[in-house]
């Protein structure tokens, strides 16, 4: 068959109206979406940053790829699609342990918190597409930042899941970083390390040296920031040994490790319990998540093992309990147990979606037949409230308690700390996800929480990690996924009264990284709408 003639214009032969009509749209479809894919991929860098991979130095770098696809966008709304495909790749990656737990609703959660970031997309976009101009590049890194921000506050809401995988965290093993959280959270290391990524972009790719110059600077300070105020500002206040109170407290963390059925998981952890006497004297014992499954009210011979048991530590025993209670629902408590019985109990308010409820229910129940999600929600507690916990002296230990998933949350440890916390304690049960990345994400979060507040950290696992942090989130000693036994350390505490910049603020750091974005969502809006049409006179 002869070939279609070409058609011509000024610059030759049009090589499009050469191509078959049918393969222009395949064509303009793989072009649109190749960047998107890369996208997705490059959401999967940040998380090699977070534990267990660990490799916290590429934090700082790790939003480069992902950021230069939204830059490189040919529209506000490519950029914003870019973004989204960045966040839910971030988020498939960075929680993809929850596949045994949700099953085939990871990626539908990924997709719904992807969507977050495509603000970022419009950010980037915005404010570093060519021609870079030195005011763009000092105004990019705190906007970019801000509405980073945004989008983490956003899903750190409790009834959308809560705090998890921000990216400060990957800074939880850098006490010097974590000075950022002592003064506005872990939301101000997110922060300085969005900042310092986006400055790195604009070195990169700016073509006049004035912008670049002011983005190193930038860049710097950010990264100089934490260190700075490490060195200059003095460590929590050293408590002293006064009838108010103890200098140093001895916690014993016990973990039995991978123990299917209750009632052994209970006996290997008194067992360990019981190895203390006579070897190590300590000052509160603490037992890790769903230790017992027996209703402590209820169940005389379980109490009366615990009472026993505190009597011969001369300790008293902080016990998880996973139990039915008389109402017929299921709650998990932290029980502080003495000699003398029951001294107090605080039940979790902050439950695990999917793990300890599924959110809608009626709606997403079937994700219960497919995956290991909650067969039935559990009860939570109605408050917060710390446990009036003594030392072997008897003096006066306040615990602020936290089970699990509540590690996640800084407004918590942030309210314990208020109310007079000495020490921050996390029981904590990982066993589902036991081979995954979750129990070094999760151990990481006790360190953020002591850095936040000036308080010293421990978590108890069932199997790991279990680990103790000091006042600057340093840690002190742990128990790996493959340890079992107790875990005895010595926590120097601080003086009661003392408090972070962060205990007094709280959040003020997303907040206002919330009234940036709506300040330039708004300037954006504004100067998209047209100029009005002067009468000629």
């Amino acid at each position: 068959m002869p070939r279609p003639p070409l058609l011509t214009g000024p610059d030759g032969p049009s090589a499009a109206a050469a191509a078959p009509p049918t393969a222009r749209p395949g064509r303009a479809a793989a072009a649109r979406y190749r960047p998107r894919l890369a996208a997705l991929a490059a959401g999967a860098v940040p998380v090699l940053a977070f534990p267990a991979p660990g490799v916290a130095a590429l934090a700082w770098v790790a939003l480069v790829p992902g950021l230069l696809l939204m830059q490189r966008a040919p529209g506000a709304r490519e950029a914003a699609v870019r973004g989204w495909w960045f966040g839910a790749g971030f988020i498939l990656t960075g929680m993809s342990w929850l596949l045994s737990s949700v099953g085939p609703a990871l990626p539908l959660i990924a997709v719904v918190f992807g969507s977050l970031q495509a603000g970022v997309g419009v950010a980037v976009w915005r404010l570093l597409r060519p021609p870079l101009t030195v005011r763009r590049a000092l105004l990019a890194p705190p906007v970019v930042a801000a509405v980073w921000l945004t989008t983490e506050y956003a899903r750190s809401w409790p009834a959308l899941g809560g705090p998890w995988a921000l990216l400060g965290a990957t800074q939880w093993q850098h006490p010097a970083v974590l000075a950022l959280a002592s003064a506005g959270g872990i939301w101000l290391v997110s922060a300085a390390v969005v900042a310092v990524n986006t400055a790195v972009l604009v070195v990169l790719t700016a073509v006049d040296p004035r912008p670049r110059a002011a983005a190193a600077l930038l860049a710097a300070a950010s990264l100089a920031a934490g260190p700075l105020l490490f060195a200059l500002r003095p460590a929590p206040a050293a408590a002293q040994d006064g009838p108010s109170g103890a200098a140093e407290v001895r916690i014993a963390l016990v973990q039995p490790g991978i123990v299917d059925d209750p009632q052994a998981r209970f006996e290997a952890s008194a067992r360990a319990t019981a190895a203390l006497v006579g070897q190590h004297p300590v000052d509160l014992v603490v037992w890790g998540e769903s230790s017992t499954t027996a209703d402590l009210d209820r169940d005389p011979a379980a109490l009366g093992r615990l009472r026993a048991l505190s009597a011969a530590t001369g300790a008293e025993l902080l016990a998880g309990e996973d139990a039915r209670k008389a109402d017929g629902r299921i709650s998990k408590d932290a029980v502080l147990v003495s000699p003398d019985g029951v001294a107090d109990r605080y039940r979790k308010i902050r439950l695990v979606p999917f793990g300890e409820y599924i959110p809608l229910r009626p709606v997403l129940g079937w994700v219960a037949g497919v995956s290991r999600a909650a067969g039935e929600n559990r009860a939570p507690g109605s408050g917060q409230h710390l446990l009036p916990a003594v030392d072997r002296a008897g003096r006066p230990l306040p615990v602020g308690a936290l089970v699990c998933f509540e590690s996640a949350f800084p407004d918590m440890a942030r309210t314990a700390a208020r109310n007079g916390a000495r020490v921050l304690v996390y029981q904590a049960s990982t066993s589902t996800f036991q081979r995954s990345w979750a129990p070094e994400q999760h151990v990481s979060l006790a360190a953020i929480r002591a850095a936040e507040t000036g308080r010293p950290a421990v978590q108890a696992s069932l199997t790991g990690v279990s680990a103790a942090f000091d006042a600057q989130g340093r840690e002190l000693a742990r128990l790996g996924t493959d340890d079992t036994g107790a875990l005895v350390v010595r926590l120097p505490l601080t003086a009661p009264g003392t408090a972070t910049w962060y205990t007094r603020v709280g959040d003020a750091v997303p907040v206002a990284a919330v009234l940036v974005t709506a300040a330039a969502a708004a300037a954006a809006v504004r100067r998209r709408q047209p100029a009005p049409l002067v009468p000629e006179r």
